[in-house]
Order: structure tokens, then sequence, then C-alpha cells
């Protein structure tokens, strides 16, 4: 999944959400249930996430949503065999951008 976000310092979790075109209650609940998504928050509570949340949010994504696993099965996957998931993730990630790409180029002629 290809997420459009400009480049920033932080995102709110509204930007955040709408990027990945979900509610912000699923980000929120994932932050509970994955302990790599430590988004930062203010005084007022309002979160925070810097652009490494973002890949984190990214390849959670990429698990429960387009590949199929339960929030348990993500998290073993995501303990256990993360550097193997994390290449193939890479390679996928970048092969859709050079995709999106194209798609543009073409577009544009």
């Amino acid at each position: 999944m290809h997420i459009e976000l400009s480049e920033k310092r932080y995102y709110a979790i509204g930007e955040v959400a709408k990027a990945f075109k979900v509610n912000t209650s699923l980000i929120r609940f994932w932050e509970k249930e994955f302990d790599v998504l430590k988004p930062k928050k203010n005084a007022k509570g309002n979160r925070k996430f810097t652009p490494e949340d973002i890949e984190h949010l990214k390849f959670i994504y990429h698990l429960v949503k387009e590949r199929g696993f339960t929030l348990e099965g993500a998290k073993t996957h995501i303990k256990d065999e993360r550097r193997q998931t994390l290449s193939t993730y890479e390679i996928i990630s970048k092969l859709e951008g050079v995709k999106n790409e194209l798609i543009k180029l073409k577009n544009q002629l």
C-alpha cells in the first residue's frame, strides 16, 4: 500500500487515519495492541506519530489488512520472523512505489 503523506516531523492521528483510509479508533487500538507503536502525546493527550511510527503502521497494516493475519498472528510474526518479513515487505513496497511512478508517467503521456 502506497501512503501519501507530506514530509513532516510529526503527524496527527487524523492525518494518519486518512492516509490509511481507516478510522482513528483502529489506529488507537493498534497502538494499544502492538508494542512497536509509541506515538508522542502532548499535555492534552493528542497523539503525534513520527515517520518511524508510520513505517511500523504500514507494516502492521500490511500484515493485518493485506495478508489477513489475526492480531495475535501479526504480533507473533513481528516478534519471531521480523527480519525476513521486513525484507520481503521492503521489496514489495519499493516495487509498488515504482509501479505508482510508472502509472503517473503513463497518465502524463
